[in-house]
């Protein structure tokens, strides 16, 4: 995080996508800061920017500025910590990927970004959203059963030129008390999940007096007669 920063503001980082290719790399014009610090990072902001930094690949960091509304936009557009950008800094240009920003405690606006620069080939660790399908096929579900999820992110190792929008996990012929694991969740190629693959994604929960109801009618049947 930039030490320019005198605001106390909400931290997100990477929350937080199917495959992103190079074709989907978001252009970004910026502007070069001459000078750091929590005046300078204030003047930016009254002249309707928001001050960054771009760091990583063993370069120096590259202090930056963005447009206020551009920037606003962007954040709340979703997807923002897992989009790649190519960043053009007066003519220079720059492929990161957000990994912090801060907003301002009370009107929610944005005060600050950190940029990971990229290089070629370079991998990244990122929280990937999981998306369930496929509730009409769960047995449990059409039993009264409810779906408790457990982790809504997985976190991934990925190249940051492949970096997923989304996992899916298939809900088809679970029933009452089965669970997603990770390794039930097929990841993209050349992704590596950081968490064990049995690690709960989610489970179907039985619905209220399940286990009684269930049992009523076998206490109800009458004995089987005995062989003679």
């Amino acid at each position: 995080m930039s030490g320019d920063e005198d605001c106390i503001g909400q931290s997100f980082l990477f929350p937080p996508a199917k495959e992103t290719d190079m074709s989907n790399v978001k252009q970004l014009a910026a502007s070069r800061r001459e000078k750091a610090g929590k005046g300078a990072a204030r003047a930016i902001r009254r002249e309707g920017r928001v001050p960054a930094v771009v760091y990583g690949s063993g370069e120096a960091p590259l202090s930056i500025a963005i447009d206020f509304k551009t920037a606003n936009r962007l954040i709340y557009a979703g997807h923002f910590l897992t989009t790649v950008f190519e960043i053009d800094v007066d003519g220079q240009k720059v492929r990161a990927i957000p990994r912090d920003y801060q907003l301002d405690p009370l009107k929610d606006q944005p005060m600050h970004i950190d940029f990971l620069r990229l290089g070629v080939g370079t991998r990244i660790r990122v929280e990937v959203p999981v998306h369930f399908t496929n509730h009409e096929a769960s047995p449990g579900l059409k039993r009264g059963g409810a779906l408790n999820i457990v982790a809504h992110t997985v976190e991934l190792s990925v190249l940051a030129e492949a970096i997923p929008e989304y996992l899916t996990a298939d809900l088809s012929g679970l029933d009452i008390n089965d669970s997603v694991h990770l390794a039930n969740i097929k990841l993209p190629d050349g992704a590596k999940a950081i968490e064990d693959a049995e690690a709960t994604i989610a489970t179907i929960s039985p619905p209220s007096g399940f286990n009684e109801q269930d049992a009523a009618p076998a206490a109800a049947a009458p004995a089987a007669p005995a062989k003679k």
